[in-house]
C-alpha cells in the first residue's frame, strides 16, 4: 500500500472535539491491517541500521504506532504517560497548550544514559508535547534521534518548535 492511499483511510471530522477544528480521525487506518501493517513497515524502514536502543510512545496514540515498531525493531518501548499512571519512580515535564498546560511522564529508569531513541506520536500538529518529550528524555540522559509521526499538519508549524531535531512524517496535510 502507498502512502496516498494510507492519506484516505484517516477521515476529517469537522467541529470536533469544538467547533471550528477538523480533527484526523485515524481509527479507518487502524481497522485496515494493510494500512497498519504499511505505517509500522515504512516507519521501521527509516530507523533501521541507525543504532536505535529505544522507541518512546506519547500517550495515547502514540502507543497504537510505538509499540509495532519497537517490536519491528527489536528494541525496547517506553511509554510517555499523563501524571499518576506510571507505578515507578517518574521525571515530568510541563509545557504550555493553547489553553493552558499538560504534563507528560516517564520512568526515571526508562532509558540507559547515552539511549538512542525515536519518538513516535500519531500527529506532529504545534509541536509543544512532542518538544517536551525530547526535553524529558534528553534531561535522563538519552539521545534523540529522531521524532516520528504518522502524520504532520504542515500548516500549525509545529517543526518550529522542534529545531534541531530530526522530523520523520509518513503524510503530511
Amino acid at each position: 500500500m502507498d502512502l496516498d492511499r494510507l492519506a484516505l483511510l484517516i477521515r476529517d471530522v469537522t467541529d470536533f472535539p469544538k467547533a471550528g477544528i477538523n480533527f484526523k480521525d485515524i481509527t479507518p487506518l487502524l481497522q485496515d491491517p494493510e494500512g497498519l501493517r504499511t505505517v509500522t513497515r515504512a516507519m521501521a524502514d527509516n530507523f533501521r541500521d541507525r543504532g536505535i536502543n529505544g522507541v518512546i510512545g506519547i500517550e495515547s496514540r502514540g502507543f497504537i504506532f510505538g509499540a509495532p515498531l519497537a517490536y519491528e525493531l527489536g528494541v525496547s518501548y517506553i511509554p510517555v504517560r499523563k501524571p499518576g499512571k506510571l507505578p515507578h519512580k517518574t521525571r515530568s515535564v510541563t509545557y504550555a497548550l493553547e489553553y493552558g498546560e499538560d504534563t507528560l511522564e516517564v520512568h526515571e529508569d526508562a532509558i540507559p544514559k547515552g539511549a538512542r531513541v525515536v519518538i513516535v506520536d500519531d500527529v506532529l500538529a504545534t509541536g509543544g508535547t512532542a518538544a517536551a518529550t525530547c526535553s524529558l528524555l534528553r534531561d535522563l540522559g538519552g539521545e534523540v534521534v529522531s521524532c516520528s509521526f504518522l502524520m504532520e499538519l504542515s500548516f500549525l508549524d509545529g517543526r518550529q518548535k522542534l529545531p534541531d531535531t530530526e522530523i520523520f512524517s509518513l503524510i503530511t496535510f
